[in-house]
């Protein structure tokens, strides 16, 4: 017979003052994702922010190229085999349904926006930390002013 035994560390903060930081997390506007923006604004780049009518409303959508992109943070949506991903030692469980549930959001959106001829791009906010942040901004730009090719029948 195993028995598990789980150790579960009160909280720091009383529930209002966690409920107020949890409040201030952004869901728009995060600094990784203004960085992409100011990139593709000052590449010469017009897009949309936050499409209401596309699944997943992305983060940025570049109607004239018929791409989006979405900019993830590395906890909220479960980027494996990364340093930014660590499961809290409390409430487990809980998070991890909540970034499980993220994650398969995530690949439902990405595969209703491929059906629709919507190009996907997914950046991870790793990925623009400073080490990586010029090779993730050049492959970018590399990929949208790529020559498309048309067959004509």
């Amino acid at each position: 017979m195993i028995v598990h035994c789980y150790i579960t560390m009160a909280d720091v903060h009383n529930k209002e003052t966690r409920s107020y930081n949890m409040s201030r997390i952004k869901g728009k506007n995060t600094k990784p994702e203004m960085l992409v923006r100011r990139f593709l604004h000052a590449n010469g780049f017009r897009y949309r922010l936050h499409v209401k009518d596309l699944p997943g409303k992305p983060d940025i959508a570049l109607p004239k190229y018929k791409t989006v992109i979405f900019i993830q943070g590395c906890f909220w949506h479960g980027h494996d085999q990364c340093r930014y991903y660590v499961i809290p030692k409390t409430k487990t469980e809980w998070w991890l349904n909540k970034i499980n549930g993220n994650k398969t959001k995530d690949s439902s959106n990405i595969e209703s926006l491929k059906n629709a001829g919507w190009q996907v791009i997914e950046i991870w906010e790793c990925e623009l930390k400073p080490k990586q942040k010029s090779t993730t901004l050049t492959n970018l730009l590399a990929y949208l002013t790529q020559p498309v090719i048309v067959n004509i029948i």
